[in-house]
């Protein structure tokens, strides 16, 4: 399944993209959405620290968070991902 995601810049959708996937490990960094504040994800990584990422609205954040949740629950990984400027493109195994 792949999935389009934008984020208010490239930095934004490069920052997101090294948290999502690990591609030797076929794994992610992140293991919790902490906090949603408007536009704004904040996750827990494996590390124990928090860090923030700005998507384009607050829609983008919805659907990004009901997307992300079977990876974060180890229900599906994530396979591959993909910056085209200010939009990341992910795709996780079904």
């Amino acid at each position: 399944m792949k999935k389009k995601f934008r984020c208010i810049d490239k930095y934004e959708a490069q920052k997101l993209a090294s948290l999502l996937f690990i591609k030797d490990e076929s794994e992610t960094f992140i293991t919790e959405i902490l906090d949603v504040i408007e536009n704004e994800i904040i996750v827990g990584l494996k590390d124990k620290s928090a860090h923030s990422i700005l998507l384009k609205d607050q829609g983008q954040v919805e659907e990004f968070t009901d997307f992300i949740q079977s990876v974060i629950e180890k229900q599906h990984k994530i396979t591959h991902t993909e910056i085209i400027n200010d939009e990341i493109e992910i795709e996780k195994e079904i």
